[in-house]
């Protein structure tokens, strides 16, 4: 029997790039999707799926034991929710839930990947020297951040968890909804920035973060924590700049002031109160976009699991742009 690998999370973007590398590597995956989830992005990869409830730890146990996985790698989770104790809920109750079922199954469990993310660390003052380090205070300026952050510290409590956190900066590729949005005002001619203040950002292709998790699979020192990027440092304006030079469009750079977004975000929030989901710009995601430093250390996983980024910013950019305009996104 080949080794099994469930991966959580897997019809999200990152999901999706999860199981393209962990079918790549040769493992048997079981996608864990809910019911309403869009697969039809996955048909095409020989896997098969399981269905979880994350809020009933023995039910969890048990449909592990059934399916003897050798590895876990726990991607599900929320970016967008509607209060603080959603995103406690989904992204540290759920995740411990899972990790406590994990630790107790009979199975021959050999590693328990959770994708965290550095806004657990949150993010440094511009001026800062030193980048982010995997021994950063964490100082977590969303619920988001705050959630992923009690996620860690719950699966730190977990005996006997083979366990290894991934905390990814800003993560691009094909099929990102996110940061495509930007690239979709930028194609139309706008460069828009919130406020005038300098910055220092960091990203990941996602490519990269999938090779860097099935690298995650094989560590040794347990329990460890990665920061993940491409190891760059980028002025506020590389995204927008790259992306023009790719698609040879110009651009109409201007700025919005900071206390008018926050109306805006304000707005927004409240027009989605009463729905099940939140918008893409509140106020939580507000203050992330205008962090000063993003900037994070990549040595500790290049020395520990041989991580080496396939892709910067420009030639991450330039695939993915070239993927969006051969898939009508562009």
């Amino acid at each position: 029997m080949n080794e099994r690998v469930l991966i959580t999370g897997a019809s999200g973007f990152i999901g999706f790039h999860l199981v393209a590398a962990a079918v790549q590597a040769g493992l048997e995956v079981y996608a864990a999707v809910r019911p309403t989830s869009e697969v039809a992005q996955l048909e095409a990869f020989p896997i098969k799926y399981a269905a979880l409830d994350f809020t009933d730890s023995q039910a969890l146990q048990k449909a592990l034991e059934e399916k003897q996985y050798h590895y876990i790698i726990h991607a599900a989770g929320t970016t967008r929710a509607r209060s603080e104790q959603e995103y406690t809920l989904i992204n540290a109750g759920f995740t411990k839930n899972l990790a406590m079922a994990a630790a107790a199954a009979a199975m021959p469990l050999r590693k328990f990947v959770f994708i965290s993310s550095l806004a657990a660390l949150g993010p440094i003052a511009y001026q800062d020297t030193s980048p982010i380090h995997e021994q950063s205070a964490p100082q977590p300026v969303t619920a988001y951040g705050r959630s992923k952050l009690l996620a860690e510290q719950l699966l730190a409590e977990v005996e006997g968890l083979p366990m290894v956190v991934l905390r990814p900066t800003a993560v691009y590729g094909p099929r990102e909804r996110d940061i495509f949005i930007l690239l979709k005002i930028l194609s139309s001619g706008l460069d828009p920035y919130i406020s005038r203040q300098p910055q220092r950002l960091s990203f990941v292709h996602a490519t990269d973060l999938a090779r860097a998790v099935m690298l995650a699979l094989q560590a040794e020192a347990l329990p460890a924590s990665y920061n993940i990027s491409d190891g760059q440092s980028y002025d506020r304006y590389a995204l927008a700049d790259m992306t023009r030079q790719v698609l040879g469009k110009k651009a109409f750079r201007f700025y919005l002031p900071l206390g008018l977004v926050k109306v805006v975000a304000g707005v927004l929030e409240a027009a989605y109160a009463g729905q099940d989901k939140a918008p893409a710009l509140n106020r939580e995601k507000l203050r992330e976009l205008t962090a000063e430093n993003w900037y994070c250390s990549i040595d500790r996983i290049r020395k520990e699991l041989g991580f080496v980024p396939k892709y910067d910013l420009a030639t991450g950019l330039a695939q993915t742009l070239q993927w969006y305009k051969e898939n009508k996104w562009l």
